[in-house]
């Protein structure tokens, strides 16, 4: 059996939206939707079955709710629910391992772009094994695609880019495999960027000092990108690729870089499970500062 998209839901506007948006993600995998809701239970809290009673009830409205709103929306999705108990953060990581992706919700921060990941969804995107990807309350169907010929929202339009941040000096594979597939099935055109900086004169050799005024080396980062994208290009013919280098810190050119997207991609170098959440400057920033949905892909 494939293993499916899995949604965390708990009722709030931003599960229902992750919980949409990962009912189209399903349909475009091919992959059946499983609803996932974790409550606490404490052998030693107050009121015994009472409490246990009250938080299954809600771990039922909270999936009952979500499950009405995707059958409203995409009633094309293979639907499925499940209840589990313990530490929420606990158990989506453990639900994450059985995922071929896991999408949570998170708070919109009003007044600001972008969106406040709590402690639970940063847990678990600093912990998966497996590609996580955050939606912020308010993503519908039709911010995905480009706006029709009047300005107007549409879902019949194209897709709008699929974004990838990339460091050429470590380029993933598991991270650009992940950004190509996303572009392959939307049809989009994937987007893909890296920053880079002039080095400091602080630490560069007498032979070296030359390389910090070069004008070509933007151009020496494109070939370098084109070079590494060139096997992808021949595994997925047929997914349009542009190609941009920018000199910048890297969290600033990838925010900018986001901006009309339909889904950013950023790598996660795997660290075990650690007690506090790291992520790294690149995710971070996206998590907490680009509007659309963003992929956060762990890798070796």
């Amino acid at each position: 059996m494939l293993p499916p998209v899995i949604a965390g839901v708990d009722g709030s506007a931003e599960s229902l939206a992750a919980a949409e948006w990962a009912a189209r993600e399903a349909v475009r995998r091919g992959r059946p939707l499983r609803l996932v809701h974790a409550w606490n239970w404490h052998p030693r809290q107050e009121g015994g079955e009472i409490a246990t009673a009250a938080q299954r009830h809600l771990a039922q409205r909270s999936l009952r709710q979500a499950e009405e709103r995707i059958r409203r929306t995409c009633p094309a999705a293979k639907l499925e629910d499940e209840q589990v108990e313990g530490p929420a953060t606990a158990a989506l990581l453990k639900a994450a391992d059985q995922a071929d992706l896991l999408v949570l919700g998170s708070r919109g921060l009003s007044g600001f772009t972008g969106f406040l990941v709590g402690s639970v969804a940063l847990g678990v995107v600093a912990g998966a094994g497996r590609p996580v990807v955050l939606v912020r309350a308010g993503e519908e169907a039709a911010d995905e695609h480009l706006p029709d010929e009047d300005g107007a929202a549409s879902t019949r339009t194209r897709y709008r880019d699929v974004v990838l941040g990339i460091d050429l000096a470590d380029p993933c594979d598991q991270v650009i495999e992940f950004a190509f597939e996303e572009a392959r099935l939307r049809r989009s055109q994937l987007k893909v960027v890296h920053a880079w900086q002039q080095p400091s004169p602080i630490g560069l050799g007498s032979g070296d000092i030359g390389l910090v005024n070069r004008p070509d080396r933007a151009e020496e980062w494109l070939g370098f990108l084109t070079a590494v994208l060139q096997v992808w290009r021949e595994k997925y013919p047929g997914v349009e690729v542009a190609e941009t280098v920018a000199e910048g810190r890297p969290p600033a050119v990838l925010v900018r870089a986001a901006s009309g997207a339909s889904l950013l991609v950023v790598g996660r170098r795997r660290a075990g499970r650690p007690t506090i959440p790291r992520t790294g400057p690149v995710a971070h920033a996206a998590i907490h500062h680009v509007g659309c949905p963003v992929a956060v892909v762990p890798h070796d």
